[in-house]
């Protein structure tokens, strides 16, 4: 160790910027998760939260709640704020509060003034204080005057901070606040409207927390409210980041393993230097063990100082991502420490430093000190023996473990580690088919042209170790972006295409007839198609409660919360009957329910299964019918359950509809959105395209995180091949001095040197846009259901990448070589 860390640099970054990149995301979201745990009560606003759909909580059902405390009712709506003039409208997320809100936390506004003050009436309007986007759309400033529903509103403030955002959930447009005074003025509030009524608690006895929740189940069984507790706030919110957090670490640890070549190239050449060395060990009478457990220590001993240099990274991470999402999310505000993501980190380092480390130590063991003392290749040449190969092969199978173990959906962890061995595996049969190839390539007049060649599939060559090193990163790379590039290029090109023009929420049976005359006239070319809307909470399967369950991921989302449901005497049309039958028109018998059959299999139903769902307050048990396919990616009118008429006969509920005409323009677009706007003001219109727009904001967002991981295995895929073709310099600058005794110049070696890592990196290229373009097809069209296409430009680009990275580096590296004089390197040979 004295002799420093001249050739463990590489060994060092690769160690270290892996172990960086996992611990910095895993205590990224390990604040978040924290931060909604520990601000629970404020996030919530209240101890406690009771959430109806469609309904307000009886009297009987308010009395019990108070009877625990303080009270306060938010009602949650979307709903269409205009102009005065009806020039211009916009969709707002709307939010009642009555005077005790909030019970926890601080509601903050523009101008910084009580929150009652600013709801107040005033001139014969309601005060509401809305988003400062609100403003920005709809042109208006403080103190004018915007029509919702049936009432005016006059706008007091702005919103600062609203400290229960975080679990009321995402909204897809602005923010406006309002009195629930002001809210009865509107009129939105109608039989089988899409209103959902939140009952928060501040409770007197915190110690009654506990029990409350299977209180109000005994007392009121068919209430059908969605219980929420401070402690967990924010459930989809924290399995998101929980799941996004997963799928970092993962890339995270693909550039630790990439980084994991570049360690067995650092060990193997710094073993090689010191052959002498351990040649006078075994002269001398030093057993294999003693030889391999010396530079085993001193591995160790570097792997611990990469590990801390990785973690001091890991752990700056968090403070600049938690100012960077301030405001946007909850995080754990100053600086802090999550030793459990310290730990994970540092052991998937250490474990990556010992799996790629024995196998190289092995081999220097077993050759004899006459073949280390002649041959400088001897120990690329031999086999590690069966206890380096078994523990190595012990500490990949802890890294799966671990992985697998820690992950919050197995499945995805499993694929995506047997996506990283499998590339490996082909990777080194893509070295492998390169050099056999080059072996077998007809001969060519140009000199340089046929030394490239040689160079490829001689002994000791940098094939399998260029490929290897830069073709795992790259094709990481190529998976993402083209997963990107696909899902970028549906939301803004054909899911526009098909999807429809408007949704239209909350039409009243009375004003169905008219709405279908108005649209007749706006858009005469236009397919309208309306269906019955209702609201229902799955409670119980087979007479088991759902909460009880174990649910496979790719379900959970069916049973968070109400979902849509609607009754149907017809199969929709954009569905398909894949098993069981459909009950005739005029069926009259049991309540039957239609499941969309990919969430049916995940959650394990099968025909003549029950759901019990609570609509409207009342417990509905129907027996399934058949499974059906469902469109989502269309944005159609789609359901996950669609009941036989009967079920719910007699039941309010209001109607959706949406109109298609893929010929309709803006403007015309425009002026029908204001005609509904002018007629229904209490009809909620979502115009999909301004919805895509947002969501493809999103998914831009996100795809610079995924980049920023991705661009993590990059880095360590470079450093790997830097390393790569350093360790080789040794052999070329023997090469180069050689050719230019026997009269080569530097002008031919240089074209030796720039075809060589042509060939090398256009095969890497070739490879990586092959897996990642299976890998890519296999996420967009078998997992997310989507049309896949291969994009050209992602092709120019890696080709483009590999190329200058493997002739840069390359020319880098060999540059040094082609300067040094021959008469020293002679001497040594």
């Amino acid at each position: 160790m004295r002799g420093g860390l001249s050739g463990f640099y590489i060994f060092l970054a690769c160690i270290a910027l892996g172990v960086a990149a996992i611990a910095g995301v895993n205590s990224v979201s390990r604040s978040i998760t924290g931060a909604i745990e520990s601000q629970g009560r404020e996030l919530l606003a209240g101890d406690i939260r009771f959430e109806l759909t469609n309904r307000l909580a009886s009297a009987e059902e308010r009395r019990f709640l108070e009877s625990y405390g303080t009270v306060s009712l938010t009602t949650g709506l979307r709903s269409m704020a205009r102009l005065p003039d009806g020039s211009n409208q916009a969709l707002v997320e709307l939010k009642a509060v009555d005077g005790a809100y909030p019970l926890y936390g601080r509601f903050e506004s523009a101008p910084d003034v009580p929150l009652a003050d600013l709801l107040a009436e005033r001139d014969g309007a309601f005060g509401a204080v809305v988003a400062p986007l609100l403003l920005d759309r709809l042109g208006l400033k403080i103190g004018d005057r915007l029509l919702l529903g049936n009432a005016s509103l006059i706008v007091t403030g702005t919103v600062v901070s609203e400290p229960d955002a975080v679990s009321d959930g995402f909204g897809f447009a602005p923010r406006l606040i309002m009195s629930q005074e002001g809210l009865s003025k509107t009129g939105l509030v109608q039989a089988g409207s899409l209103v959902e009524q939140a009952y928060k608690l501040k409770l007197a006895d915190p110690a009654r927390l506990p029990a409350l929740r299977a209180a109000s189940e005994a007392a009121f069984p068919q209430a059908g409210w969605s219980v929420r507790t401070s402690n967990n706030a924010a459930p989809a919110l924290t399995a998101n980041v929980t799941r996004f957090s997963q799928f970092l670490t993962l890339v995270g640890l693909t550039a630790l393993v990439v980084g994991g070549v570049g360690i067995a190239n650092s060990v193997r050449a710094f073993l090689d230097s010191k052959r002498n060395v351990i040649a006078a060990f075994k002269c001398l009478g030093a057993p294999g063990s003693l030889v391999s457990l010396i530079y085993l220590l001193q591995i160790l001993m570097i792997s611990v100082l990469g590990i801390v240099i990785g973690l001091a990274l890991g752990v700056f991470i968090a403070p600049l991502a938690s100012t960077a999402l301030k405001g946007v999310l909850p995080v754990t505000e100053g600086f802090a420490l999550y030793p459990k993501a310290l730990a994970l980190a540092a052991l998937f380092g250490l474990l990556t430093a010992l799996a790629f480390a024995f196998l190289p130590l092995g081999a220097a063991r077993r050759v004899p000190a006459t073949a280390l003392i002649r041959d400088s290749q001897a120990t690329r040449r031999r086999l590690a023996p069966w206890p380096y190969i078994l523990a190595s092969s012990a500490c990949f199978l802890a890294l799966g473990a671990i992985s697998v173990l820690t992950a919050d959906d197995a499945r995805v962890a499993w694929t995506f580690l047997g996506a990283v061995a499998g590339a490996f595996v082909v990777l080194r049969l893509v070295g492998a088919g390169v050099a056999f190839l080059a072996k077998r390539a007809p001969r060519v007049s140009s000199p340089a042209l046929r030394l490239a060649i040689g160079n490829i599939h001689r002994p000791g060559a940098l094939t399998p170790s260029v490929v290897l090193s830069l073709g795992l990163g790259l094709a990481l790379l190529v998976t993402l972006a083209l997963i990107d590039g696909n899902l970028r290029r549906q939301l803004t090109g054909t899911l526009p295409e098909r999807a429809p023009n408007f949704f239209f929420v909350d039409i009243q049976s009375s004003e169905l007839t008219g709405f279908r005359d108005l649209m007749k006239r706006e858009m005469p070319e236009g397919k309208l198609i309306e269906v019955p809307m209702l609201r229902g909470r799955i409670l119980a399967f087979n007479g088991q409660d759902v909460s009880r369950m174990t649910v496979a991921p790719g379900a959970r989302w069916v049973l968070r919360g109400d979902r849509g449901i609607t009754y149907a005497r017809n199969l929709p049309e954009n569905s398909q009957l894949v098993e069981g039958n459909w009950w005739p028109a005029d069926y009259t018998g049991e309540p039957l329910v239609s499941f969309s059959e990919k969430e049916a299999r995940e959650l394990k139903l099968k025909i003549g299964d029950s759901v019990t769902v609570n609509v409207l307050g009342r417990n509905i048990t129907a027996r399934i019918a058949n499974f059906r396919t469902v469109e989502w990616e269309s944005l159609s009118i789609n359901f996950v359950m669609v009941f036989s008429p009967n079920t719910f006969a007699g039941a309010p509920h209001a109607w959706l509809a949406t109109i298609i005409d893929p010929k309709a323009t803006p403007a015309q677009e425009a002026q029908t959105l204001n005609a509904i706007t002018r007629a229904f003001p209490t009809i909620t219109s979502v115009r999909v395209k301004d919805a895509l727009d947002i969501v493809n904001t999103l998914v831009a967002q996100l795809a610079t995180a995924i980049r920023a991981a991705a661009a993590v295995a990059l880095v360590a895929s470079v450093l790997v091949l830097a390393g790569a073709l350093a360790a080789g310099n040794r052999a070329r600058l023997h090469d180069a001095v050689v050719l230019k005794t026997l009269g080569a110049t530097r002008a031919t070696l240089i074209r030796a040197f720039v075809y060589e890592y042509a060939i090398l990196g256009l095969s890497t290229a070739l490879f990586s846009l092959m897996a990642g373009g299976v890998a890519a097809w296999f996420v967009v069209s078998r997992i997310m259901t989507l049309p896949s296409s291969f994009l050209p430009d992602v092709a120019a680009v890696t080709l483009v990448a590999a190329l200058v990275l493997t002739i840069g580096i390359g020319l880098i590296g060999t540059w040094r070589v082609l300067g040094r004089k021959a008469a020293p390197v002679l001497r040594e040979l």
